[in-house]
């Protein structure tokens, strides 16, 4: 259990270092011999999240699942006190992704309710973002709000800024993506 003072660091356990080899090891193992027909499925998955193979390739290695939301800073889908709804090219974009949800984090002076309203049904969620006085703990917890109970391993954060960033290693998401690298990929 974890306490006060506890960081998450690796278990103490007796055995984690034969696991974490034993795991290294089969995923070593399976990875040069993927069956085509799963290499297809990727692909195709991929292509479905508007994502670049190389990417959506890199994110499922490192966790082991299929990426189930994105969470995309206001930032990222160029919105802002003065015009909230996102422009013409990023929504096609989105509304091209396949069985993956879109959440968002806003910063101030826009409204997450507003970002809902004049961009439904683009985005499922939104929420405001964590601000720059905001300590590890509470960006943690308003990436936890935003996203309630979708896994936290399959979500990749869609951002422009190095702030951005840390949203996914504190609310130990899937990854980071920059906005421009996502939304210029075919």
């Amino acid at each position: 259990m974890s306490g006060i003072g506890h960081n998450n660091g690796p278990t103490m356990e007796p055995g984690a270092g034969w696991r974490r080899y034993a795991w290294k090891r089969a995923r070593a193992d399976l990875l040069p011999k993927l069956p085509l027909e799963i290499v297809r499925l990727r692909v195709r998955r991929a292509r479905e999240l508007g994502l670049d193979y190389k990417t959506y390739a890199g994110v499922r290695a490192s966790t082991g699942r299929d990426l189930v939301a994105f969470l995309f800073s206001s930032n990222a889908l160029r919105v802002g006190p003065q015009v909230a709804i996102i422009p013409a090219e990023r929504a096609a974009k989105l509304s091209g992704v396949i069985d993956c949800r879109h959440t968002a984090l806003v910063h101030g002076p826009l409204d997450a309710a507003r970002l809902l309203t004049e961009n439904a049904p683009l985005i499922d969620t939104a929420g405001a973002a964590p601000t720059l006085l905001d300590g590890w703990s509470a960006t943690r917890e308003k990436v936890a709000a935003v996203l309630g109970k979708i896994p936290r391993d399959g979500v990749l954060v869609i951002g422009d800024t190095g702030f951005e960033r840390d949203w996914s290693m504190a609310g130990k998401l899937a990854g980071f993506l920059p906005s421009d690298r996502y939304f210029t990929a075919d």
